[in-house]
C-alpha cells in the first residue's frame, strides 16, 4: 500500500467535502436510530449487537494500519510518540465499542442495520485516513512533540470531552429502570443547558485529537462529528420538547446559551 501524498490529500478533500453534505442532509433527514428510528430503513438488530459490530472496526483497523505502517520503519522514538496515538484512539474506541454496549440498559431497543453497515464503513474509512497520514505521510514525529502545546492542550480537550461523555452515559444510564424504553427528561450536570452535553463533549474530544496530532485528517473527523452530532442534536431537542409538555425552555440543543 503505497502513499502518494497528493492522492492522499485529494481523496482527504473529497473526505471531507463529503462530510459537509452529510450535514446538511441529516438537518433535513434525521438518522433512524435511537429516538429517531424508523420504519422504511431495512431490518433491524439488537442494538447492543449493532454497537459492537459498528464500533469494532475503529478498534481494529486502527491497530492493523498503524502494523503496516510501522513494518514500513519508524525510528526509535516516531514509534514511542505513534504507541501514544495508538493509545489514545484506543482508549476512546475501546469504551465506546467494547464496554459501552454492555452498559446499555433498554436491551429491547433495536437498531438498523443499513445504519450498522454505514458507521462501519465511516469507521474503516476514517481509521485508514487517520492512520496513513499520522504513521505514512508523516511518519517521524520525535519524542519532542509530546512535550509541545498543541499535543499538551489537544490532550486536555481529549480529556475533558471524554469525561463530559462518560459522565452523561452515567446520568443517561441511570434514568432507564431494567430494560424499560421508557423515556425521561435527563436532569442535571450540562442537561442542565443543553439537551445532548453528551454529544457535545465527543465533538470536544475529537476536537482535541485534531489538536494534538495537529493533522488535517483529525481535521477531518472533527469535521466528521460535527456533521453527524449536531443535526442529530437537533432533532433530539425537538423530539424532547414535542413529547414533553414541561420540558425545560431554557436548554439549547448541544452549545450552551447558543444552539
Amino acid at each position: 500500500m503505497i502513499i502518494e501524498p497528493d492522492s492522499y490529500r485529494i481523496a482527504l478533500w473529497a473526505w471531507m467535502v463529503l462530510a459537509v453534505l452529510v450535514f446538511f442532509v441529516l438537518l433535513r433527514v434525521p438518522a433512524p436510530y435511537g429516538r429517531t428510528v424508523r420504519k422504511g430503513w431495512g431490518p433491524r438488530i439488537n442494538a447492543r449487537l449493532g454497537w459492537l459490530v459498528m464500533e469494532s472496526p475503529a478498534v481494529v483497523f486502527f491497530v492493523a494500519f498503524w502494523c503496516y505502517f510501522r513494518a514500513t520503519g519508524f525510528d526509535g522514538n516516531s514509534l514511542r510518540v505513534s504507541l501514544v496515538f495508538v493509545g489514545i484512539w484506543e482508549a476512546h474506541y475501546i469504551q465506546r465499542g467494547l464496554v459501552y454496549p454492555f452498559r446499555l440498559r433498554g436491551g429491547r431497543a433495536k437498531m438498523t442495520v443499513s445504519v450498522v453497515v454505514l458507521a462501519m464503513a465511516f469507521n474503516i474509512f476514517n481509521a485508514y485516513f487517520n492512520t496513513a497520514y499520522l504513521f505514512a505521510i508523516r511518519a517521524n514525529l520525535g519524542l519532542e512533540w509530546l512535550y509541545g502545546w498543541r499535543f499538551i492542550a489537544g490532550c486536555l480537550l481529549f480529556a475533558c470531552g471524554a469525561a463530559i461523555n462518560l459522565r452523561c452515559d452515567a446520568i443517561l444510564r441511570r434514568l432507564r429502570r431494567g430494560d424499560s424504553p421508557e423515556y425521561v427528561i435527563p436532569r442535571g450536570f450540562l442537561f442542565n443547558y443543553v439537551s445532548c452535553p453528551n454529544y457535545l463533549g465527543e465533538i470536544i474530544e475529537w476536537t482535541g485529537w485534531a489538536v494534538l496530532t495537529w493533522s488535517p485528517a483529525g481535521l477531518s473527523f472533527a469535521v466528521w462529528t460535527i456533521a453527524n452530532l449536531v443535526p442529530r442534536a437537533l432533532h433530539y431537542h425537538k423530539w424532547y420538547r414535542d413529547t414533553f409538555g414541561d420540558y425545560p425552555s431554557g436548554r439549547k440543543a448541544i452549545i450552551p446559551f447558543l444552539l
